[in-house]
């Protein structure tokens, strides 16, 4: 193990030698507390096992600033990212992935780190071990300082130092937009509902930021929200030739205007947070981001990373480095689980508006089937009433005995209680078992036109009222058998006086 975080305070003291067993691929010389190699742009292992490429870092949401160029084709916050670093001194994609220049004081800096993990010399008795490992739970930690020597600075930990444990790998999506489309992101520190009532007054403010040129106009591809009131808005800018033909500006050559500084203040005065280009990344750019680990990730996770991506051709590893860029993709998450159940909603809504629909539609179509059934009686009705006053005066023809013969044959078979009428009462007893068990089954719901139903109701009504008049006759009727049983009683003991 290079670096022994677990070695005794005594031992560290006794053995200066084996608190490093070395930096990159050089050996240590014996008798040498530190040996360390000279840097190269070789992207060998360096300091403590760690690739030492600074050709690639993660700015924005990834990083701190001065981990090296940021991808200027960035991939939108929207889409899990939080955008790869805008901070980028070639806006053309040759400059994104060259080596930068190594700077004078990088293998002084990682002298300072290593006195300063290992044997700092600032007390000069038994608490220098001590210090070492306060500085080692610092590095842990990714925040602090390390105080190592009274006559040098004290050196700065933060998340990007290899040391830090508050880190761990996701995955997010690629974009796929090309840089002819001209997407470019920007991000407001404004809410979505201020932005979308004050869209044309921002497309006027943007025109005026690329020069009020009457053959440009900015258009906006979409509005988004983002989590801490933030929105993110793409747009595109046409330019119109004098021939007529129009054009998509690239967006590269878009952010790159963006990013001079008097329009980056110009952006910044209407609440712009954040640009990017959003374009896809060419395959030579996507494996060296997968061959060159970010700055503090440990090769062996990135490796792992690559190994657990589900879906190599459309997500990419991302490092997240602290916890406020966990805390920022968990309100992405959390933003885009909203969107998804509002658009879920929607769509339940959609379904229920459908199928409202589509059982009004099937009652007309029932409705309509009935008044097809009944028309088609009535013209058949009116044909043989028509063929009877037309056919009126005329004998039987030969044909048309010939057919009534053969109508009462089939009449006579069907009437056979041994031929077809027996098979029939039973094909359609079965029927009526089907259709019963069926509607039992599917619960089936039948509806009726109000129409109809209103002309039920009416006839109902007449019925009720024939009903009541009859009871109210029956009363009366009831009544007079009363008084007709009541006198014939009281005349038969008279007459029986009578005839004593």
């Amino acid at each position: 193990m290079a670096f022994n975080f677990g070695a005794a305070a005594g031992a560290a003291a006794a053995n200066p030698t084996g608190a490093f067993g070395g930096f990159g691929t050089t050996t240590t010389a014996p008798g040498s507390a530190f040996s360390f190699s000279a840097p190269t742009n070789t992207g060998t292992t360096g300091l403590f096992g760690a690739t030492q490429n600074k050709g690639f870092g993660f700015g924005t949401g990834f990083g701190g600033p001065g981990t090296g160029t940021g991808l200027g084709t960035g991939l939108g916050t929207g889409l899990g990212f939080g955008g790869f670093s805008t901070q980028q001194q070639q806006p053309t994609l040759g400059g994104l992935f060259s080596q930068p220049t190594q700077a004078p004081s990088q293998s002084n800096q990682l002298i300072n780190t290593a006195s300063a993990l290992s044997a700092p010399t600032l007390l000069g008795d038994e608490r220098d071990a001590i210090l070492a490992k306060w500085n080692q739970l610092q590095a842990f930690w990714g925040a602090g300082k390390g105080y190592f020597n009274s006559n040098i600075a004290p050196v700065e930990f933060t998340q990007e130092n290899p040391f830090c444990r508050f880190k761990a790998v996701g995955f997010s999506c690629m974009p796929n937009n090309k840089d002819e489309d001209g997407l470019v992101v920007l991000v407001f520190n404004r809410k979505e509902v201020d932005i979308r009532n004050q869209q044309q007054q921002l497309v006027e403010s943007l025109h005026k930021i690329l020069g009020g040129n009457q053959t440009l106009s900015v258009n906006v591809e979409g509005v988004k929200t983002l989590p801490d009131d933030q929105t993110e808005v793409v747009i595109y800018v046409v330019e119109r030739s004098p021939n007529g033909t129009s054009r998509r500006v690239p967006a590269t050559t878009l952010y790159a205007h963006f990013e001079q500084v008097n329009i980056k203040t110009s952006l910044q005065q209407l609440g712009v947070t954040l640009s990017m280009a959003r374009t896809e990344l060419s395959p030579a750019q996507i494996k060296q981001l997968l061959q060159n680990p970010p700055a503090g990730v440990d090769p062996i996770i990135w490796e792992q990373a690559k190994v657990d991506n589900p879906d190599p051709e459309k997500l990419i590893p991302v490092p997240m480095v602290g916890f406020k860029e966990l805390l920022r993709r968990l309100k992405v998450q959390d933003q885009m689980t909203k969107q998804h159940q509002t658009r879920l909603d929607i769509i339940s809504e959609d379904i229920s508006e459908l199928q409202k629909n589509q059982t009004t539609t099937m009652a007309k179509i029932a409705q309509y089937k009935r008044k097809l059934m009944d028309l088609s009686h009535r013209t058949l009705q009116v044909l043989i009433k028509q063929e009877i006053q037309r056919k009126s005066g005329y004998a039987i023809q030969a044909d048309e005995e010939q057919l009534r013969v053969q109508l009462d044959t089939i009449q006579c078979e069907l009437n056979a209680p041994t031929q077809f009428k027996g098979r029939l009462n039973e094909l359609m007893s079965q029927i009526r078992m089907q259709n019963h068990f069926g509607a039992v089954r599917a619960e089936e719901r039948y509806y009726i036109d109000a129409d109809l139903l209103q002309e039920i109701k009416q006839h109902l009504k007449q019925q009720q009222e024939g009903l009541s008049h009859l009871i109210s006759i029956i009363k009366d009727d009831l009544e007079d058998i009363k008084l007709i049983e009541h006198g014939l009683n009281e005349s038969i003991p008279i007459r029986g006086g009578i005839f004593s």
